[in-house]
């Protein structure tokens, strides 16, 4: 028994004593084999170790439990950080495409918004062009209009302000200004503004000359204007 035991650990005794009762038997058998013995069975009932090494055993598996309690407390803690930094991951990954959509449907919105007033101020500009190029006079009184109406509201502005700016010395001879202006106009058609006129002129000489009698008659307002703002072009082409 003593040899048996002193082959295993004290953890291996307790847990194989079934073998151990094996072992002992066949060495029994073995043994008293030349005296006609034979022992069928053999069992330790109890094992009574030292209490130091009772107490050490004690002490391993309250090492071993705490062990595995502190692994099954570190694997829940590390799950849990897992799932909160997924969470967090999940949270931001959703607020940036929420944010990204917002700033598409915005971006998408004001370009739409800035195409739309540009096909407008497109037509607008064509409309007016096309009534400048058929050389109808309420197209050039309504442009000479809004020049006009644009100059005073540039300086009813500029009167509001508190800033100092430079300004033009016939800021009260609007008709001069309203010349200069449409000069700046030509400037988009040096030709085709010159060509406007001129062909303005020539109708009212013609129209002039095959009325009987009536070449005395006073210029109307709008031939006026024309020639006022032909002479206004040549000067500011000149002085260039």
């Amino acid at each position: 028994m003593r040899s048996e035991i002193g082959q295993l650990t004290l953890d291996h005794v307790l847990k194989e004593r079934a073998a151990l009762n094996t072992n002992i038997t066949q060495a029994i058998n073995e043994a008293a084999q030349e005296w006609g013995v034979v022992c069928l069975r053999y069992e330790i009932r109890d094992i009574h170790a030292p209490e130091g090494v009772v107490a050490a055993m004690h002490r391993q598996v309250t090492a071993e439990r705490s062990k595995r309690a502190e692994i099954l407390d570190s694997e829940g803690q590390r799950q849990s950080a897992i799932n909160i930094a997924e969470g967090r991951k999940q949270s931001v990954i959703l607020a940036s495409e929420a944010l990204r959509s917002e700033q598409i449907n915005m971006a998408s919105g004001e370009a739409e918004a800035i195409l739309l007033k540009a096909k407008a101020t497109a037509a607008g500009i064509d409309a007016v062009a096309k009534s400048i190029s058929e050389g109808k006079e309420a197209a050039q009184g309504a442009v000479s209009l809004s020049v006009a109406e644009k100059y005073v509201d540039a300086f009813a502005k500029l009167a509001k302000e508190g800033t100092a700016v430079v300004v033009p010395g016939n800021v009260g001879d609007i008709g001069s200004m309203i010349a200069s202006a449409m000069a700046v106009y030509g400037k988009v058609g040096d030709a085709q503004s010159k060509t406007m006129a001129a062909r303005s002129l020539e109708k009212n000489s013609s129209s002039e000359g095959s009325s009987d009698g009536q070449s005395s008659q006073s210029e109307s307002p709008n031939d006026e204007m024309k020639r006022s703002m032909l002479a206004s072009f040549e000067n500011t082409r000149q002085k260039k």
